[in-house]
């Protein structure tokens, strides 16, 4: 399929946005960029980088849950222990195939609010008030495939 015009392109991306990325990828490879959607491939391209963010935070957010499980909530420890630290090491090994420096740094700068929501979570998950207001992990903790909070 071959479309000529810029309104074709962007009629397309009302109908079938999959294809419209096809097209669009073909227009770029053949070079021919006064023909690209603009507007929406600047919009395509900010989602893009917004769902690469939400992902390698929502993996930190999972390993903080699993960590604050293993280390805090006592009475669910012997039957649960191996999963959750099976869990962090899945979520480990997803986050670190996706970091960049980029992501390291923002992961860095926004530690403390993702703490906050895994807290709120693992709270309501284990009806436990005991664990601690800051996050009592480093970033590095957490990415580091080996460590676990000692018991």
């Amino acid at each position: 399929m071959s479309l000529s015009t810029i309104n074709e392109l962007k009629e397309l991306y009302e109908i079938d946005d999959y294809l419209w990325i096809m097209e669009t990828v073909k227009l770029l490879k053949d070079k021919r960029f006064d023909e690209l959607d603009l507007e929406n491939l600047i919009e395509e391209l900010e989602d893009l980088g917004s769902e690469k963010r939400h992902k390698v935070e929502s993996l930190l957010e999972q390993i903080v849950r699993h960590l604050l499980l293993l280390e805090y909530w006592h009475n669910e420890h012997e039957r649960n222990h191996r999963h959750w630290c099976a869990e962090v090491i899945g979520f480990r090994n997803q986050l670190n195939d996706r970091m960049t420096k980029n992501f390291h740094n923002y992961l860095n700068e926004n530690l403390s609010t993702i703490y906050k929501k895994a807290r709120k979570y693992v709270s309501v998950k284990s009806g436990l008030e005991t664990f601690p207001k800051e996050c009592p992990y480093t970033l590095e903790e957490l990415l580091n495939e080996d460590w676990f909070p000692k018991k």
